[in-house]
């Protein structure tokens, strides 16, 4: 096995966390109708950047998994891709996030218990 520089280490795990927080936020986000540029917009202004070869995908695999429906329609003289979170989508999200703010929540005491403990 190769060595791995800290750089690699650090961005395969980045990788590794960001997997989960797209799915959330994605989830999230399609709670109100989008196709894939106003998605990619609305979570960019909200901090997450997500590349196209990521995003699209994901919305497929969300879709194939019933997260997601989708519709093709025109706009601006333009055949789109509308998706927007399907009702077993609303439950699974909910379900995620009650998981997400109980693991932030954990995580926010056991740094918080690091930081204090360094500082002594």
């Amino acid at each position: 096995m190769q060595p791995t520089s800290q750089n690699e280490l650090f961005d395969s795990l980045r990788l590794e966390l960001r997997r989960g927080c797209l799915i959330l936020a994605v989830l999230a986000q399609l709670r109100v109708e989008h196709y894939g540029y106003t998605l990619r917009k609305a979570l960019a202004d909200q901090g997450l950047a997500i590349e196209e070869s990521t995003l699209y995908p994901l919305l497929r695999r969300l879709e194939t998994q019933g997260l997601l429906t989708s519709e093709w329609r025109e706009e601006e003289k333009r055949n789109k891709r509308f998706y927007r979170l399907s009702s077993e989508g609303a439950a699974v999200l909910e379900l995620l996030m009650a998981e997400w703010n109980g693991i932030n929540d954990s995580l926010h005491r056991i740094l918080e218990e690091k930081a204090v403990k360094k500082e002594r």
